[in-house]
């Protein structure tokens, strides 16, 4: 496995969520508060949230009481959560260069998010704030795209075959995939899955295909054309033809790791 670095195109995609910002907080389902139960040390207080978006994880960890930290880049995305979660600490930043004191935190989280962070410079810094003791959570929560009208949907509409979809697929599985590097800061990690059913309307599920980056990028001519597939696939699609309401499985990866006692001596 190597590094999680970023080119141009990632970073063109990674900046584009707060021209949706609304849309992605109307939209995009949060992860389900369970998956605190598994990724929080249950003496947890102090938490930095990284790509905290615009707040769908900040909720869960500040109704538990917890003094959050939400570092996100976007400020259109950054103002949406400010309005969306009052009085909360909503900073300017990256995983990359997190806005923290060193060991200032116990638990360092990013939702969704660490797929778009230079791995190489993010580990080391997510060692610096966390104490010894203290535990990078991470977790990535989404529709199950391994059925095939969902994988067709967030394709415009298009049916892959077994090679497009094995592609797609390997293509989601490298990005939930984490990489520590050298650092010895760092113990073993652990995964968990969770897995549940989410009840969408028509214009929820069509709204959610709609903030993610792949589309928002989209030029505009490009991006009729697909949202008109979309729909033209869900009124004809025989999984979906007929319906107002969807049965839509989700599922949310977790991963975990604590910082080690002693410090890393990179």
């Amino acid at each position: 496995m190597s590094l999680m670095r970023q080119d141009d195109r990632t970073t063109t995609l990674g900046r584009s969520f707060g021209s949706v910002a609304e849309g992605y907080d109307r939209y995009r389902p949060g992860p389900p508060d369970v998956a605190l139960d598994w990724l929080l040390p249950e003496d947890t207080r102090d938490v930095i949230e990284l790509g905290a978006g615009t707040g769908a994880l900040t909720r869960l960890l500040v109704a538990r009481g917890l003094s959050v930290r939400a570092i996100e880049p976007d400020a259109r995305m950054r103002q949406v959560l400010s309005d969306r979660v009052p009085g909360v600490e909503a900073l300017e930043g990256t995983a990359e260069a997190i806005p923290a004191g060193d060991g200032s935190a116990d638990v360092v989280i990013a939702a969704s998010a660490w797929h778009w962070v230079d791995e190489a410079r993010a580990v080391p810094e997510v060692a610096r704030v966390l104490r010894p003791g203290g535990r990078l959570a991470l977790l990535w929560s989404g529709t199950d795209r391994r059925l095939p009208w969902l994988r067709a949907l967030w394709a415009g509409g298009r049916a892959l075959d077994d090679d497009q979809a094995e592609v797609l697929d390997a293509s989601r599985r490298h990005r939930r995939a984490v990489d520590l590097g050298s650092s010895t800061a760092f113990g073993e990690p652990e995964r968990h899955l969770i897995e549940w059913d989410m009840t969408m309307s028509r214009d929820e599920l069509i709204g959610l295909v709609g903030t993610y980056s792949a589309v928002i990028v989209m030029d505009p001519d490009e991006r009729r054309v697909f949202d008109l597939a979309v729909e033209s696939f869900l009124d004809t699609d025989a999984d979906t033809a007929g319906r107002d309401t969807f049965e839509v499985p989700m599922r949310c990866l977790c991963w975990r790791v604590d910082r080690m006692d002693v410090p890393d001596p990179i």
